[in-house]
């Protein structure tokens, strides 16, 4: 009797998963289609920005660069803790 009743729920299961997927799918527009529209529409080309040419050369901005380094680090060892 146990594996009557074990053969009529695993047959039942399998009828219950056959029929799920047999379902046709819905028509209709798919939301990744929509979704694909709006970023094409939205990612137009845009002109890239020119690069503004600063005035002097590597050495000038990276002696800045350091100088505004190292007074960085004066104002943390002057700071208290």
């Amino acid at each position: 009797m146990k594996r009557f009743l074990a053969l009529l729920a695993g047959a039942l299961g399998l009828r219950a998963i056959l029929r799920r997927r047999s379902r046709p799918a819905p028509l209709g527009p798919s939301p990744a289609d929509e979704l694909k529209a709006k970023l094409a529409a939205a990612k137009e080309p845009e002109p890239a920005p020119e690069p503004e040419a600063e005035p002097g050369g590597v050495d000038e901005r990276r002696a800045d660069v350091h100088a505004r380094a190292r007074h960085a680090i004066e104002e943390l060892r002057d700071k208290p803790s």
